[in-house]
């Protein structure tokens, strides 16, 4: 039997002005799916749990997993994506190394003695980005890649994805459409002053807020880079964002969105990983259970299972696949009490209102 307890929150009244602690202040970002709008509400009903770890199984942009750390929790931190991986890196498991001028100065100059590749001014021409800031991508990628201090490195990391982000129409790389941002147009979206200010005056900017976000909360915080599946890993509170699936079995893939910024993170490596066949140069996407609407069902069955003595906790929408019902159906088979929290939330580039849903299993 489970406790199957549905609140209909109507607005963000209950949590919005819900103090948080703020050690470190957890920087903007732009990333689709993003649960940083959603922080406070999430914190709100999870705050009277008792634990002290936590994996964040999608870790994402990491500002889940930063509440938690913030909550004086011990966190890992997984992604399957590398560029997440370096996210968790920078802002969860760095509890004290920032970047300073001289590390900025020292990605933002060609050095001497440096013969610079021209990868990305030679693969990713009128695509993304203009020639002058494509032969920027390439002798910045290759000075951030010779910063010894892993830490740094992916604070320097952490800047350029935010940088290259925020110069894109959509903040994505899901096709080619470098003509949206030059052509010259009357626009109903986006911001031309933004895509055309320099790659230098961002990068600055998201070193500044990525180190705002640095603290120590006392734990030994670690960011992974695995399936979940094969992390190798427990603890007291289990935090699941996973993919979405709609209603029509259509799966969010983060690779195909965010594929250029997996690459600047393989960047030697990155020719043999791209699908040749494809306009925007996109990287090859390996099968995943969590974009594959026939195989999704038995993977969160699998997922609760793995977890069943921890606290699950599932992010999720009203509209999914699998349907809520059935997530608290594969629960049930693990948990004696379901809590469901509910909010009325549109997220960005969607066309209709739906409801995010946070479920609570112990």
């Amino acid at each position: 039997m489970y406790n199957n307890l549905a609140i209909q929150d109507n607005s963000y009244e209950l949590f919005d002005n819900f103090v948080t602690n703020t050690k470190g202040i957890f920087p903007t970002t732009r990333y689709q799916g993003s649960k940083s709008k959603l922080v406070k509400w999430i914190e709100y009903h999870t705050k009277s749990l008792n634990f002290k770890t936590v994996i964040d199984a999608f870790g994402g942009t990491g500002c889940v997993a930063h509440m938690f750390k913030n909550n004086n929790k011990c966190i890992i931190y997984n992604d399957l994506l590398k560029f997440n991986y370096y996210i968790g890196l920078a802002l969860i498991e760095n509890s004290e190394i920032l970047l300073d001028d001289n590390d900025i100065d020292f990605v933002l100059t060609k050095q001497k003695n440096i013969n610079y590749p021209s990868f990305v001014a030679d693969t990713f021409k009128e695509i993304y980005f203009t020639d002058d800031e494509n032969k920027w991508l390439d002798f910045v990628i290759t000075n951030i890649s010779l910063i010894k201090d892993k830490y740094k490195q992916a604070l320097a990391y952490y800047a350029l994805f935010q940088s290259c982000i925020i110069k894109r129409p959509y903040n994505l790389f899901h096709r080619k459409n470098l003509y949206i941002r030059n052509a010259d147009v009357k626009r109903s979206f986006g911001n031309k002053v933004s895509w055309d200010t320099s790659f230098d005056f961002y990068f600055r900017k998201f070193v500044n807020e990525a180190n705002k976000a640095v603290f120590s909360n006392g734990c030994m915080n670690k960011s992974e880079n695995k399936d979940i599946f094969e992390l190798d890993a427990n603890a007291d509170l289990i935090y699941i964002d996973s993919p979405y699936i709609s209603q029509k079995g259509i799966g969010v893939n983060y690779l195909d969105f965010y594929h250029f910024l997996e690459g600047l993170t393989e960047y030697n490596s990155w020719q043999q990983k791209i699908n040749i066949n494809s306009k925007h140069k996109k990287i090859n996407s390996m099968p995943n259970v969590w974009n594959d609407k026939d195989k999704i069902e038995k993977a969160f069955d699998n997922l609760f299972k793995k977890y069943k003595n921890s606290i699950l906790v599932v992010s999720y929408r009203n509209d999914g696949i699998p349907s809520i019902s059935k997530l608290i159906e594969l629960l049930a088979k693990y948990k004696k009490s379901i809590d469901v929290k509910q909010l009325d939330y549109k997220y960005v580039l969607s066309c209709k209102d739906s409801r995010e849903i946070l479920i609570i299993a112990k």
